[in-house]
Formats: structure tokens, C-alpha cells, sequence
């Protein structure tokens, strides 16, 4: 049950919730403000959650050095690592355990290297590049048939006064502007020419 002598931080906080998701913009309230006197050495701090997703120190922190390997131009063949550690931002102790073809068990010696999809491609292949290369041809909007009943019976009833389309309830049900009126009536007698 909330305290409403607290404010809404203090509730939240009081109840392990975070009021806001951005970093805070300065200010401490009294009560909370930590003691600078030299009297108090002793430092509490609140333990830290183990499920806890700090992702500006994780990505800081995961700048390692590795050895490359690079051909003749300088281009990197393969990164060769001594010490493999997969990302665990929740501290899951299953990740450790978990085998994957990802997991990096295969940086031995005797593993063979990926060779990319250099090399000879098949028919089908060859013919899906093809297609999804081919530009698609852009087919331009025509008036329906249920459309252009709509615009005829506005046309007789209204003449060329697309305000008074606009404002007619009965015929204009969706409400379209006075303008969208116009550039339709504008293609629809530009099609049926």
C-alpha cells in the first residue's frame, strides 16, 4: 500500500520499482542525500541484482584484445582469441553449459574455416539472383468501377462545386476534402477520355 505522505519516487523506490527509465537529471532529495560527514566511514550499498542489464559498462567492457589474421591485401581472414567468453548480460549459468555451433568450441587447430560462397553457383541460385535483381514495374492507380459511380453521382448532383461535394453528408460519407474531390474527379475524367 503506497504512503502518501511519500512522493511517487519514494513509493516506487520503497517497492523496488524505478519511476523513470532514463538516467536521473540531478537533484537528491533531502532524505536520501548520503552523509558527507567523516564520522560515518562505513559505506552501505544495496546488493547488486544479479538480473540487472547494465548496457553502457557491459559494451565498455567488452573491448578485448585479439589476434588477427590478415592476407596479403590486409583484409581480416579470422580473429583468434585466447580466452572465448560469451555474452551473458543476465548472468545466466546456463550459457556457460550451453554447446552450441555458435559457442566457439570449434577454434582449434583441426577446424576447418567457413569458406564464404565463393565458388560455383547452381541454376536456381543463379536464376533467384536474377529475379530479385529485376526492377519491379510500378502499375499506376486506376478509378474502380464502385468509385467512379461515386464521383458521377456527385458530379450530377453538384456540378463542378467540389465545396458543396464535400459538405454533402449523403454522398460524401468519408468525409474526403474538398481537394482529394477535385484530383479525383481531375483522373477520372482524365481515364474515361
Amino acid at each position: 500500500m503506497p504512503n502518501k505522505k511519500e512522493t511517487t519516487t519514494q513509493n516506487y523506490r520503497r517497492l523496488g520499482l524505478v519511476s523513470r527509465l532514463r538516467a536521473p537529471t540531478g537533484g537528491i532529495e533531502p532524505k536520501n542525500r548520503p552523509s558527507t560527514s567523516s564520522t560515518s566511514t562505513s559505506k552501505t550499498t544495496a546488493p547488486k541484482n544479479p538480473f540487472a542489464i547494465n548496457g553502457a559498462k557491459d559494451a565498455r567492457s567488452a573491448a578485448v584484445e585479439v589476434e588477427v589474421e590478415r592476407d596479403a591485401d590486409g583484409k581480416i581472414i579470422r580473429v583468434i582469441s585466447k580466452e572465448r567468453k560469451r555474452f551473458n548480460p543476465l548472468n545466466d549459468p546456463l550459457v556457460e553449459l550451453d554447446t552450441d555451433s555458435e559457442a566457439g568450441s570449434d577454434d582449434g587447430e583441426d577446424a576447418e574455416e567457413w569458406g564464404g560462397f565463393e565458388g560455383e553457383q547452381n541454376e536456381i541460385v543463379r536464376q533467384l539472383e536474377e529475379e530479385a535483381n529485376r526492377p519491379v514495374e510500378k502499375k499506376p492507380r486506376t478509378v474502380s468501377a464502385r468509385e467512379a459511380e461515386w464521383l458521377q453521382a456527385l458530379v450530377d448532383r453538384h456540378g463542378d462545386d467540389t465545396a458543396a461535394m464535400a459538405r454533402d453528408h449523403k454522398l460524401n460519407s468519408m468525409q474526403q476534402t474538398a481537394a482529394d474531390i477535385a484530383r479525383r474527379i481531375q483522373k477520372w475524367k482524365g481515364e474515361s477520355k
